[in-house]
């Protein structure tokens, strides 16, 4: 392939990457307005209970069925435990803590994903990137203060998110190939939705949504519906290595987000904190992206 072709599909890419990241950030501005008076598992509920369909009709239209036995495989299992702990964790999450301070210890997510494939699969990593991620979880501690003044323990839900979503994305990996990407998305959705009704259930809490209200939870779905169509776009137009660092972009929106709509002010270790996980994880995506041009090489 030409190189200016290579050059074409690597600036779409960044571009559908931005907008996505941007979509993402106003989706969790909506959640969290949301979340300011409705019950999380009602939320819970209605997140995937609208996202559902739209993924039951894409499958639908590749010929393919939602209720089929691949749908019990281990991995889609597995999957769809983790969907449901991350989704309930970052709802709780969104509902209390700053959007920024949300948006900046997710970012650690990359790193995450990367020490557990090292773990779990045997995944070749240096100590050049083991030192990165060690100081991008510095870097989580620095957001979070443990023990600090003003810490608030509610913070640690987005870590239980940022966990679930590492078990979602590395039991990904498992799921045959055969099975597609939106029969995938609609089963964790659907577990979603079946959470939020057992939450429900737990707590009693529930109440009438408001005309307002239902358009923010509307707008949620929209923004984060258009949200994974761009990532998704993003990932298979351009190199991943190229696109894939500007995924950290989503810190800016979302702060920018909560200054503008929600007052929210970032204080220095918060700034710091994200500043020292997003060097990390764009350092770990430059060492990964040298050692496979190293490999092909060879």
């Amino acid at each position: 392939m030409p190189r200016s072709d290579t050059q074409t599909e690597n600036l779409t890419g960044i571009l559908l990457m931005l907008g996505s990241m941007a979509l993402f950030a106003v989706e969790d501005l909506f959640l969290k307005l949301a979340a300011a008076n409705l019950p999380v598992g009602q939320i819970v509920l209605i997140s995937g209970a609208l996202g559902a369909p739209v993924f039951f009709v894409m499958a639908w239209r590749q010929g393919r069925g939602i209720f089929v036995a691949e749908a019990l495989h281990p991995a889609v299992i597995a999957r769809n435990l983790g969907e449901m702990v991350a989704a309930a964790a970052y709802l709780a999450a969104l509902a209390v803590v700053p959007l920024g301070t949300v948006a900046a210890v997710l970012q650690a997510l990359p790193l995450a994903v990367t020490m557990g494939a090292a773990l779990l699969f045997g995944e070749r990593v240096g100590w050049r990137r083991w030192t990165a991620i060690a100081l991008g979880f510095a870097g989580v501690l620095l957001v979070i203060r443990p023990g600090g003044e003003g810490f608030r323990a509610e913070t640690l839900l987005v870590l239980v998110s940022v966990a679930g979503i590492v078990v979602r994305d590395l039991s990904a990996r498992a799921i045959p190939a055969r099975v597609t990407t939106a029969q995938v998305s609609a089963w964790g959705l659907l577990a979603v939705a079946v959470l939020g009704l057992g939450m429900i259930a737990s707590t009693g809490e529930v109440r009438g949504v408001t005309g307002a209200e239902a358009l923010v939870l509307a707008g949620a779905v929209v923004f984060g519906t258009a949200g994974y169509w761009a990532v998704t776009a993003a990932t298979r137009t351009g190199e991943v290595a190229v696109v894939a660092p500007f995924r950290y972009s989503r810190l800016v929106f979302a702060m920018g987000l909560g200054m503008v709509f929600l007052a929210e002010r970032p204080n220095a270790p918060t700034l710091a904190g994200a500043g020292l996980i997003v060097a990390s994880g764009l350092y770990a995506f430059a060492r990964e992206r040298r050692r496979k041009r190293a490999s092909h090489a060879d």
